[in-house]
């Protein structure tokens, strides 16, 4: 029998302390659209949604007519299905992780290592760095989605350590003073915020624990007060500390670019760029790693050291963190992301309620596509059988395949579709 080349998928969740609970998660609602017998539990957390072949959460294949039961198992008995320029660049392997986060409480405050520097945290500390790969990654917002993202503008800093006695007590005089002698000499911001950041991260944990701490009570007795708090960025503030109390990632606020994206828009995070998740739904995608530099919000392994040595200390508004889609030009439905790495590419499929029917056209690579919104009956010369598609379904498209949607919902559709377009 000929191999079916297009199939549905059903993918693995991953209950981290730190999703969405129960059916107010987006990863949830999505679970449960694809398939109606899944239970929620009310109080568990549905945190993210892995759909690709990572030995972590490698998605199931529902066809019955496919002997293999992974995505893993059938790429490697049919690595053509990546499409040549794929197979060969990336020796035979889905070189994406194509994800969904529900997130409610922080995540913590990290960087991705590039190739280079994972190879050698793999070698030395591979219990901490499991693979030798780098983890650049794209975040795209489904509901509105807060996060940290890369160090913001030095006058931003300056006016936080001269706002904020308590994080000028962390960085300390001669590093502050540093950094406010770099306004207008660009050449030395770089190892002057470096030196500001190491010393904050340094700092001894009775210090940050006690400087934290008046830092809170006198926020709290400022808000109780009715009075603005922005000059401390106490919302913020108060927010991670009931999060993570006496952590000293709540200083790292002082530091980073507060970034809130609306649903469609994108923000990327290349190797070394400091980042973290705060609350919202977004489509993500990254390069098959799961190598995380932390830096705190976190009760895991932190590697003050390695993150201080390795991030990106170039200061930028947060206008400069929002990543572009593009519209494709042979195709007004489609919204591409296309970051500056080779790994991933991420289309946003827009289908108005006008069109009833539509091609998802052939790419020369595989690709994992994920409908949020709508119904369509799937056909595809590949698949030999009508797929029915509906919100939270999820298909791999092998390369060179297309799919022929028959929109049945009054709608529209929106779909998001992971590739690797070389």
């Amino acid at each position: 029998m000929e191999e079916v080349k297009v199939f549905p998928l059903s993918c693995v969740v991953q209950n981290y302390a730190w999703g969405k609970v129960g059916l107010d998660s987006e990863v949830a609602k999505l679970v449960l659209g694809g398939d109606p017998q899944v239970v929620i539990e009310d109080g568990k957390p549905y945190a993210e949604l892995w759909m690709g072949a990572h030995p972590k959460g490698d998605a199931l294949i529902k066809d019955n007519r496919i002997s293999q039961r992974t995505l893993g198992q059938w790429i490697a008995d049919y690595p053509g299905c990546l499409g040549s320029k794929v197979k060969d660049m990336f020796q035979g392997q889905l070189p994406f992780l194509f994800k969904v986060l529900s997130v409610n409480t922080a995540l913590s405050i990290q960087a991705h290592p590039n190739r280079e520097l994972a190879a050698k945290l793999h070698a030395q500390f591979p219990e901490h760095y499991p693979d030798n790969n780098h983890k650049p990654e794209m975040a795209i917002a489904l509901t509105q989605f807060k996060g940290l993202c890369g160090f913001r503008p030095l006058e931003e800093i300056i006016s936080f350590l001269k706002a904020v006695p308590e994080f000028h007590a962390l960085v300390g005089n001669e590093a502050a003073d540093e950094l406010q002698s770099c306004v207008g000499n660009p050449g030395r911001i770089s190892l002057a915020l470096k030196k500001c950041f190491s010393r904050m991260m340094n700092c001894e944990k009775k210090v940050f624990v006690d400087q934290l701490n008046m830092l809170v009570k006198r926020v709290s007795e400022e808000a109780a007060a009715g009075k603005d708090t922005s000059s401390s960025n106490g919302e913020l503030l108060l927010q991670l500390h009931s999060q993570y109390p006496g952590d000293i990632g709540c200083f790292s606020i002082y530091f980073l670019n507060r970034i809130v994206l609306q649903p469609g828009e994108a923000m990327f995070l290349g190797a070394n760029e400091p980042h973290a998740y705060l609350s919202g739904d977004c489509i993500e995608c990254m390069a098959c790693s799961d190598n995380t530099v932390r830096a705190g919000l976190t009760p895991k392994y932190i590697d003050v050291n390695t993150l201080c040595e390795m991030l990106n200390y170039s200061p930028a508004p947060v206008s400069a963190k929002i990543f572009p889609s593009i519209q494709d030009p042979s195709d007004p439905c489609v919204y591409l992301y296309d970051p500056p790495v080779p790994d991933f590419t991420v289309m946003r499929i827009q289908i108005p309620p006008s069109v009833k029917q539509y091609t998802v056209s052939p790419l020369d690579c595989a690709g994992i596509l994920l409908v949020v919104q709508g119904e369509a009956s799937a056909s595809s010369a590949a698949a030999f059988t009508d797929i029915m598609l509906r919100r939270g379904s999820v298909l791999f498209i092998s390369a060179n395949e297309s799919v022929t949607l028959q929109v049945t919902s009054s709608t529209g559709m929106i779909m998001f579709r992971a590739c690797c377009l070389l």
